[in-house]
């Protein structure tokens, strides 16, 4: 039994017959006969009771009519559905906790307004975790840091984020890892961007941090910061905010090494009304001092 099936029993019902429903139908009769009578042999019922050329609906038939109605009138409202540029739906989102926490309450604020019909459910983690639940499908798009792959996604530039090294208020100028303080690093589990950019420029000089404290959240991780636990590297917007700033300095990283590029990103091919709303919407209340992202090309 399919769509093709119901589709033709309906009309044979609403047409009164044979002949009428396969006028309707731009079929020969001979061939709606078949199908109703193949619908029949799967069903293992009698859908009409014949009396001679009249065809009447048996009890099995009425039955069958109501459902076929509901299937016929939800298959197209699906069709509509899928053909319809209007966002609308659920949109899964996924965002580094960072970009969650600084940057997405202004988009969303406006998305939600601009696009009522949309429902964004939001998930955190790093950007391998988060390219992995949109490969797996279980994520539509999801904010993450670079280097990303390309091969299985497409990707949009939405934010330039400056890092910094945080350390406690009293530490001075941090210039190489052997001036800091504290050799003990601060950071999320392994798949943080930024934790692996501060691991490398410690490499990168010769050095060793003594030991990896990591932390579930940027605010556990600033706070423990204060307490002269270790250092972070982290997006200089974190900050803005935080009630004990004044209890910390930062330091830049070397040029080329001071900042991350933020990406959406979404599986090839799975583009959608939703992602193209939630893109115009990012690049709307992106801060102006940050760099623009190219306009896409079909």
């Amino acid at each position: 039994m399919d769509l093709s099936d119901l589709n033709i029993f309906r009309t044979v019902v609403e047409a009164g017959g044979i002949t009428k429903a396969a006028d309707r139908l731009h079929r020969v009769q001979s061939n709606v006969t078949t199908r109703v009578r193949q619908l029949e042999e799967d069903l293992g019922v009698k859908l009409f009771i014949r009396e001679g050329k009249r065809l009447h609906l048996s009890p099995a038939g009425q039955t069958l009519l109501t459902y076929a109605e509901r299937l016929l009138t939800l298959a197209e409202e699906a069709r509509a559905s899928v053909q319809d540029a209007t966002p609308r739906g659920v949109l899964r989102l996924g965002s580094m906790e960072s970009t969650a926490g600084v940057r997405l309450p202004a988009p969303l604020t406006v998305f939600h307004k601009r696009y009522p019909e949309v429902t964004i459910e939001l998930r955190t983690g790093n950007p391998a975790q988060l390219a992995r639940l949109i490969l797996e499908g279980e994520l539509d798009a999801a904010l993450v840091a670079e280097p990303i792959a390309d091969e299985p996604f497409e990707k949009e530039l939405i934010y330039r984020e400056a890092l910094v090294l945080i350390a406690p208020a009293n530490q001075t100028a941090i210039n190489f890892p052997s001036d800091s303080v504290s050799k003990t690093l601060l950071a999320f589990e392994n798949g943080c961007p930024h934790r692996k950019r501060l691991e490398d420029w410690f490499a990168d000089q010769g050095e060793l941090p003594e030991k990896i404290i990591e932390l579930g959240s940027y605010h556990a991780m600033l706070g423990c910061t204060v307490a002269g636990m270790g250092v972070s590297l982290l997006p200089a917007a974190v900050l803005d905010g935080f009630p004990m700033k004044e209890h910390l300095s930062t330091h830049p990283l070397p040029p080329g090494q001071d900042y991350a590029e933020t990406v959406l990103i979404w599986r090839k091919g799975a583009g959608s009304p939703k992602i193209d709303a939630l893109l115009e919407v990012l690049e709307e209340t992106r801060p102006k001092k940050m760099f623009r992202r190219k306009k896409r090309t079909v």
